[in-house]
């Protein structure tokens, strides 16, 4: 009777502390709590895509891109090394395009082709190319125009210095601390709570931006915002119309919202099918194709504040010097552009293989350019 009695009332105990905590600033701590504790994870996952609420990004089925595809893709022998890398890493698919035809085609378990993943912090590299479409039409001066011009309540002492390249290349100076781990941290709460605006509008700019590389996705979700204001519409509405169908999407995309109906989550969460985050490879491969101006492209794939860091690129090259650039999200999605051998490597998962050397480029990405080069580029 006392064991029943004692249990009874840690169950009232959590509830208050549940109720407690849903109406308090940290109502979010329950959403990632559900989202990763509750699932078995210890941050976000790949699929979690599925629990937020989302807005569709229509591709145009008349207009599907067609590159070819290899007859043998899906069955293709990969060496022990990438396999094992592969596995070791919890990938859920791989895909390589060799001088424009995909060769190489492999999901593992639960994904499959026609489903969609998080790509996280990919979407930086999207956002900062539908920023630089703007500049070309013309609602947006250039990358050197003043933030503070278009969101006028940026504060701090060094607000009216921030420009947009500042944002784009991870120099903006936030007072933001950049964590995935720590629930009650500002990365969570813009992840799982419900007013992704209001969060970026407490956050001063304290240090003086263009001077150091510190990544921050509050930089990237500013862009974002920026965005919807000069062009009066939403992210998703603008991605469809600019990026996905002119760039022949074989499926619809989504982008996760804060809330129903509410603003996207710029800084990540841009779902897409991994034959489609190929195409966003194959875009960068051609310098544009006519969607983004091609010297931009070059510039952006240059080192800016960080050897490894250009305008919302990564940079990179392997052991034996293949030179790579390529998008990058959270637990190991990688849209890897290796331009010397015509060639984009998709890889989307949920675990990374960053090595010992502490460096900035993950030894798995290292493995999948150097493996994947050695099979497809020299057949």
């Amino acid at each position: 009777m006392k064991l029943l009695q004692r249990l009874g009332l840690g169950l009232v105990f959590l509830g208050l502390i549940v109720c407690l905590i849903w109406v308090s600033p940290y109502s979010f701590i329950l959403k990632g709590i559900r989202l990763t504790y509750l699932m078995g994870e210890k941050t976000a996952n790949y699929l979690d895509w599925k629990h937020f609420d989302t807005r569709n990004i229509p591709n145009s089925p008349s207009t599907i891109s067609q590159w070819p595809m290899d007859s043998n893709r899906l069955n293709v022998r990969l060496s022990n090394t990438l396999m094992a890398k592969l596995e070791k890493t919890h990938s859920g698919s791989f895909l390589v395009y060799h001088n424009d035809t995909l060769v190489c085609e492999k999901y593992f378990a639960p994904l499959f082709a026609e489903e969609r993943t998080n790509s996280f912090s990919i979407s930086k590299t999207i956002v900062t190319i539908m920023v630089q479409q703007a500049i070309q039409r013309g609602e947006l001066s250039s990358w050197d125009q003043k933030v503070k011009n278009i969101l006028p309540w940026l504060k701090g002492p060094y607000s009216n210095k921030l420009t947009l390249r500042h944002l784009s290349t991870m120099s903006a100076g936030l007072d933001w601390k950049e964590d995935y781990y720590l629930p009650i941290g500002v990365t969570a709460k813009t992840y799982y709570g419900s007013d992704v605006g209001g969060v970026l509008r407490t956050i001063p700019i304290v240090t003086e931006p263009g001077k150091q590389f510190v990544y921050q996705s509050g930089a990237t979700q500013l862009l974002a915002m920026v965005l919807m204001k000069v062009s009066g519409r939403n992210m998703s509405e603008l991605a469809s119309k600019y990026l996905w169908i002119p760039l022949g999407a074989e499926a619809s995309a989504s982008w996760q919202l804060d809330k129903k109906e509410g603003q996207e989550l710029g800084f990540c969460c841009f779902d897409a099918r991994a034959r489609d985050f190929g195409r966003l490879g194959l875009l960068v491969l051609h310098q544009g194709m006519g969607l983004v101006d091609s010297s931009f492209l070059v510039k952006a794939q240059q080192p800016f504040l960080s050897p490894n860091y250009g305008h919302s690129f990564w940079i990179g090259k392997t052991d034996g010097g293949i030179k790579f650039s390529y998008f990058q999200g959270l637990n190991g999605q990688f849209i890897c552009i290796v331009p010397k051998y015509n060639m984009v490597v998709v890889r989307t998962g949920h675990g990374i293989d960053r090595g010992s050397g502490g460096s900035l480029v993950f030894d798995c990405v290292k493995t999948y350019i150097h493996e994947a080069v050695k099979q497809f580029a020299f057949p």
